[in-house]
């Protein structure tokens, strides 16, 4: 295990890191908690074997409760902007990092932190978990990515809904609309998690990242267009990928010795 102030990360499984939020009362994503996250990503990227994440939290009551708004009434523009700079650059690190991530959520998602459990690749969640993006009630809006992944994940009418009232969706509803991926129950979330992490685990990784670049092109490519990517895609897991060993292991009855 190795660990900031408020982050901390282990080994859980071959190739499984965990990776905790614990900056109580909330997890406010201020400074500590982005610098966390950034330790956390460099240390799986150098750790080279990493290939699932799953970001928890050890929080009562919360997965992050947003953004940090003392640190935003303490400063002027710059800092401001800045700050809004550091956070939408780790949770779009998060996005990108070419790992399959899981947000394992148990209580609170509000505003930053739904926008962090929206960058990743999958969401579990505990049936006492609810998700918001409150920040119209402040004077401004969702600033890490919410008013774009969210559309993408739940439709612009329901995004529309979930930001201008302000409301906090209940875990059914989040289930419902494709919010979250798995529904638990709660404090089940990071047991699921892990298990999806295993179940993931037995797939080729090349084919699960393709997969996922390839659903990803659909949202801004024409039918045609997202073809071909598709078909770009399988080609070179094909040929440089894993494909060949999944084939040869499928006709000889036996299991798949992916890297």
């Amino acid at each position: 295990m190795t660990d900031t102030d408020v982050v901390t990360w282990t080994a859980v499984a071959p190739g499984v890191t965990r990776i905790d939020l614990a900056r109580a009362p909330a997890n406010a994503l201020g400074l500590p908690i982005l610098r966390g996250l950034d330790a956390a990503l460099d240390a799986a990227e150098a750790a080279g074997d990493a290939r699932i994440l799953i970001i928890a939290s050890t929080v009562p009551g919360f997965f992050a409760a947003g953004a940090d708004i003392k640190l935003m009434a303490s400063t002027d523009f710059a800092g401001f902007e800045q700050y809004g700079d550091a956070l939408r650059s780790t949770i779009e690190r998060v996005a990108a990092c070419g790992l399959i991530v899981i947000a394992a959520i148990e209580g609170v998602a509000l505003g930053g932190g739904l926008e962090l459990a929206a960058a990743c690749t999958m969401r579990v969640a505990g049936a006492d978990a609810r998700f918001g993006v409150p920040e119209v009630r402040l004077g401004l809006i969702p600033g890490a990515g919410g008013t774009q992944r969210l559309p993408r994940l739940i439709g612009r009418a329901r995004a529309i809904d979930l930001i201008l009232t302000a409301r906090q969706m209940e875990a059914p509803e989040a289930l419902a609309v494709g919010l979250v991926d798995r529904l638990v129950d709660a404090g089940g979330a990071l047991d699921a998690a892990l298990e999806l992490a295993h179940e993931l685990g037995r797939s080729s990784q090349p084919a699960l990242l393709a997969a996922l670049r390839s659903v990803d092109a659909a949202q801004e490519l024409t039918l045609i267009e997202g073809n071909a990517f598709e078909r770009a895609e399988i080609g070179k897991l094909f040929t440089d990928g894993e494909g060949r060993e999944g084939i040869a292991a499928f006709v000889e009855k036996r299991r798949p010795e992916f890297s």
